[in-house]
């Protein structure tokens, strides 16, 4: 099976690359060499890093000279959970029921019936258990322990994932008034400005995930980034202002960063905070929007 995945990837670069990034064999790469390769094999241009104008340029740029230390904390899915207490108020975070350094430490009978796993320094860390009885421990305890040994911050640079403490949290598994999934409501900030957003919808449709951008006074826009839109206009969710006021708050003084917000039942609860969504590799469809959000982000000073 690990012969056959090889082999697929050498047929597409991206893949190739990603494949040799989780071998670790391309760790020897300063930050701006590994962001100029990777750019080039994903985006298929060179990344002008001296005069960046794009979205996904000004990510890379944000990658490497925009390094407050707070970022690492806002990453880490624990302790964020702090920053989410001072800034809004614990009522709109997911209850937590448990934090661990190892899966071992996880006693599974006290757990209610479903629940959801995540790493707290990475993304893809994650298992979402609606039913206990039939959760294979041992096959996640194999996951887990191959997650909390990586390195985020390798796979594209990301530099605020680099020192965060390998955790599990355990939080309740909650699920929206369709009672099939949760929808993401991302609202892209600039400088403490929500500027427009998209919602995560239909992951667990016949045809995959979508994702539909909408401006701040939800009317669709024109473009899609990665995944295809639904070709649909959902209901603007009901706490849609406070959305708004929580996103401008926490993202206040910060050049760009997506926050996240789930709506279950007419409560409002965070998701999380993103700061280079697609590690800004996700191509837009027109391309002007790549400029477009781009305009948007008003580089700081360079921080090293």
């Amino acid at each position: 099976m690990k012969n056959n995945y090889f082999l697929n990837s050498l047929k597409i670069p991206s893949k190739l690359l990603m494949y040799l990034e989780s071998k670790g064999y391309l760790r020897w790469m300063n930050d701006e060499i590994h962001l100029q390769f990777m750019y080039w094999v994903r985006i298929g241009k060179r990344l002008n890093l001296n005069k960046p104008k794009s979205f996904n340029e000004k990510l890379q740029w944000l990658k490497l000279y925009d390094r407050n230390p707070i970022y690492t904390q806002l990453v880490d899915k624990y302790e964020v959970r702090r920053y989410i207490t001072n800034v809004i108020g614990e009522k709109y975070l997911i209850p937590l029921l448990g934090v661990y350094n190892d899966f071992d430490e996880i006693d599974i009978e006290k757990l209610p019936e479903a629940f959801v796993l995540k790493c707290t320094h990475d993304s893809g860390g994650l298992l979402i258990c609606k039913d206990k009885k039939s959760l294979d421990l041992e096959e996640a305890k194999v996951k887990f322990n191959r997650w909390l040994k990586r390195n985020f911050y390798f796979n594209s640079r990301e530099w605020p994932y680099k020192n965060v403490e390998p955790r599990i949290i355990c939080e309740e598994f909650k699920l929206d008034e369709s009672s099939t999934e949760l929808k993401d409501y991302k609202f892209m900030c600039f400088n403490g400005e929500a500027k427009c957003l998209f919602v995560c919808l239909n992951r667990n449709s016949p045809n995959g995930l979508n994702v539909d951008f909408y401006d701040m006074d939800w009317n669709p826009m024109p473009f899609e980034r990665h995944y295809l839109n639904s070709k649909s206009i959902i209901n603007k969710p009901k706490n849609f202002k406070k959305m708004v006021e929580f996103a401008e708050k926490l993202s206040k003084n910060i050049p760009f960063v997506r926050v996240d917000f789930y709506e279950i039942n007419g409560n409002l609860f965070f998701g999380e905070l993103t700061f280079y969504p697609g590690s800004g590799y996700e191509k837009f469809k027109p391309e002007s929007f790549d400029y477009l959000l781009g305009s948007w982000i008003e580089l700081p000073t360079k921080q090293f």
